[in-house]
């Protein structure tokens, strides 16, 4: 089990932002980061992903579909890698990963390694028993750390609809949050192994049912 400690969200200190500001500002803050980095940690195990055509595919049950979109991007990834690396900018994710395995993580793992293969992240995977003592009152939050003096605590409905975030510049909570993430993906699986090992192999999933439009949905166009 890994330390349960976790950093306090203090909600007033924040600024709540709607999705549409929240992407902006995100945008912006990152690309003026040189010489830096950021933090992403990921607990949610369903998100509904928006304007995402190989997300549209797995909703459908179309895994090949999904794949072959997925290569088609190769380029494009590689580009915003070099892109990054020009500027010395390091993207972090820790994904929080329960077993049996959903087929959003499945989609999004398959995602997530040809990001950290291309060099447009470095992601590694920390399954979720390894976090019970830190949940023993509430799940993990959803949290982004950008250049060491943003914190993001980004929000979702139930259904795992976006609904924007809270962002923190107190330097004591950023530092914080950033030093929690930091010590789990010190302790997480290189995605590489884990990906080779535990989903490499898996056959292909099931259609994933979008929920009701009355329910209130999910990360952004990624890597935010």
């Amino acid at each position: 089990m890994l330390d349960p400690k976790v950093p306090m969200l203090t909600p007033e200190l924040g600024e709540r932002l709607v999705s549409k500001d929240y992407k902006q500002d995100f945008r912006e803050r990152e690309a003026l980061i040189h010489d830096g980095a950021s933090w992403k940690l990921e607990r949610r195990q369903y998100f509904e992903e928006q304007n995402d055509p190989s997300r549209d595919a797995l909703t459908r049950g179309d895994w090949s579909e999904v794949l072959r979109l997925f290569a088609a991007d190769r380029d494009i990834v590689l580009a915003d890698a070099q892109k990054d690396q020009s500027r010395r900018y390091i993207f972090h994710r820790v994904r929080i990963v329960e077993y049996p395995i959903t087929p959003y993580v499945q989609w999004e793992l398959h995602w997530l390694h040809q990001h950290a293969d291309l060099g447009a992240s470095r992601v590694r995977i920390v399954t979720a028993d390894r976090v019970s003592n830190a949940e023993k009152e509430q799940q993990l939050p959803e949290i982004l750390v950008v250049g060491s003096r943003t914190l993001y605590n980004t929000l979702y409905s139930d259904s795992g609809r976006p609904l924007g975030a809270i962002r923190y510049t107190d330097q004591q909570q950023v530092d914080a949050w950033e030093h929690y993430i930091t010590s789990l993906y010190e302790v997480g699986e290189d995605i590489a192994p884990y990906f080779a090992r535990e989903i490499a192999h898996l056959p292909a999933p099931p259609a994933v049912p979008s929920p009701s439009p009355s329910l209130s949905s999910s990360p952004l166009p990624r890597p935010e």
